[in-house]
């Protein structure tokens, strides 16, 4: 453990308590995501909007990643009022979300959509940070602690799959509504995590997280193959009902994809290997399943490579949380975690607005594009294995 972070071992009830209240929010928070992306663009293309409009309304969330997320993020840091955050985002964008629902033209939904995401995209990079703090104080294992949110996405995608069969596409908005403020309530359930206030690291410790070589390498690498996930995340959705598969289906792929980084999760604090080598895996991992899904795959085979999104998205995550833990002193995790949605979300919203045009004109040929991205990362990430390796929290980040 850090020397930041050399807080009184609490009690095992604490402990306890801590990880089932955080597991509760996880879930329903994901519950949100998990009938949010898989079904999110079937209700706009249901209320008329067209795949142009839907490529930028898309990049809603990525862009107010690097603009108003960091803003909140460190707000939160600053103020000390990281569980503060979390209820106010959750309520907000609980709101946000029903207000969306009346709209049915573009320019409505877009602009509400902006509102909504200013409060819903800080919600996980804030949770994360609670849950990394929590992490640090409780000697906690990330990877079982998140993988209730991926259980709840599942339950969220199924859920709603089985609801596109008997409700009209148009009221899915509904659901996620609902979810959303089931989830605004469990925000309240949250404890406060005091620390002690550490005035110059707290003004000083953007400046120095940004000119690490270590933190961008991650960060950067973690974002280039997380958005290399756009184009699923964007598109699977109506490519395969354009291919005949129904809203069961549908979920079911999503299910598998899900099912399988819960498995990573789970067998996270068993893993030997070093973050980074994981992450670089990770990469790896989706090169070849964006290369495989870009041939438009037959189910069978389709199934199969869902079941890559383990490696893809789940052990690239828990790689980039255990760098982040490890490289960024406690203190400030809030202030990391917004610096890597900020990447994060430039990346994904360069993406997504240009996946709605080249969706339009090579279909599935959008996925060599992910691959290539994903590539990127992985390259970037086995070259810096070695300062990430050898160099020590105290050192990465000035602490």
């Amino acid at each position: 453990m850090p020397p930041e972070s050399q807080i009184p071992i609490a009690s095992a009830h604490a402990s306890r308590r801590f990880a089932v209240r955080l597991a509760l929010f996880y879930s329903t928070s994901f519950a949100v995501v998990g009938t949010h992306l898989p079904f999110f663009t079937v209700w706009l293309k249901a209320v008329g909007i067209e795949a142009a409009w839907i490529g930028i309304i898309c990049a809603v969330p990525a862009v107010t990643r690097f603009t108003t997320l960091p803003f909140i993020t460190g707000l939160a840091e600053r103020r000390r009022a990281l569980r503060t955050a979390l209820v106010l985002t959750a309520l907000g964008a609980a709101i946000s979300f029903a207000l969306l629902g009346t709209q049915h033209r573009p320019w409505p939904i877009f602009l509400l959509y902006v509102a909504t995401c200013c409060f819903w995209t800080p919600l996980i990079p804030l949770t994360d940070a609670y849950a990394l703090r929590g992490v640090a104080r409780y000697g906690l294992d990330y990877g079982p602690l998140r993988l209730w949110g991926s259980v709840a996405f599942i339950a969220g995608a199924l859920a709603c799959g089985l609801l596109v069969d008997v409700i009209a596409a148009r009221e899915l908005i509904w659901v996620i509504v609902a979810l959303a403020l089931l989830a605004s309530l469990t925000s309240l359930s949250l404890q406060p995590l005091d620390e002690a206030r550490r005035k110059t690291a707290l003004a000083h410790g953007g400046k120095r997280l940004l000119g690490d070589a270590s933190f961008l390498a991650i960060v950067i690498s973690a974002a280039l193959i997380q958005s290399s996930h756009v184009a699923y995340y964007t598109f699977a959705s109506i490519n395969w009902q354009a291919h005949g598969l129904g809203g069961l289906t549908i979920a079911a792929l999503w299910a598998l994809g899900v099912f399988a980084e819960i498995v990573v999760f789970a067998v996270s604090p068993r893993l030997a290997l070093h973050p980074a080598a994981l992450v670089a895996i990770g990469g790896l991992a989706a090169v070849t399943r964006w290369s495989i899904t870009a041939q438009e795959p037959p189910l069978a085979l389709l199934a199969v490579v869902q079941l890559g999104h383990g490696l893809t998205y789940g052990l690239t995550q828990v790689g980039t949380m255990n760098l982040l833990v490890h490289h960024v002193p406690v203190h400030q995790m809030a202030r990391g975690q917004g610096y890597f949605a900020a990447v994060n979300g430039l990346l994904a919203s360069t993406t997504s607005v240009l996946s709605g045009a080249l969706y339009a004109r090579y279909g599935e040929g959008l996925y060599y594009v992910m691959a290539a991205m994903a590539g990127g990362g992985a390259l970037l990430m086995w070259s810096a294995r070695h300062r990430l390796m050898a160099q020590p929290q105290s050192e990465a980040s000035g602490g």
